[in-house]
């Protein structure tokens, strides 16, 4: 039985394709500063939540796309804040911890790639 021929492709746009590999490791980050980063009040007794479920929920998925520990990712998302210029305080690793398991961050991921048109 012989191998199945596999064509082969020549570069011939050079600048185009050397556009194409530079976007593929593109990062665009978008933070709403009308995003309610603090928790409202619960109205029960005991201490009172000091971020959102939002809050948590972007941190714990930048744990998850990234693979970092939880430590990292607060201070992954501290130089997101601060690089946007959002003076917003960041859950601390303990917070995380305690809060990610009734919110817990699945990623779907797939086949499909979503491509930017920028």
């Amino acid at each position: 039985m012989s191998r199945p021929n596999i064509p082969t492709y020549k570069t011939l746009n050079w600048p185009a394709y050397n556009k194409a590999l530079k976007r593929q490791g593109s990062l665009t980050v978008w933070f709403d500063p009308d995003m309610v980063w603090a928790a409202k009040p619960t109205g029960t007794r005991g201490r009172q939540p000091v971020y959102s479920d939002a809050a948590v929920r972007t941190c714990l998925t930048m744990k998850v796309l990234f693979g970092m520990a939880l430590r990292q990712t607060a201070g992954f998302v501290e130089s997101l804040l601060c690089l946007i210029g959002l003076n917003w305080d960041v859950p601390d690793f303990s917070t995380l911890s305690r809060r990610q398991k009734p919110l817990a961050v699945k990623i779907p991921h797939g086949g499909r790639r979503v491509r930017c048109t920028c």
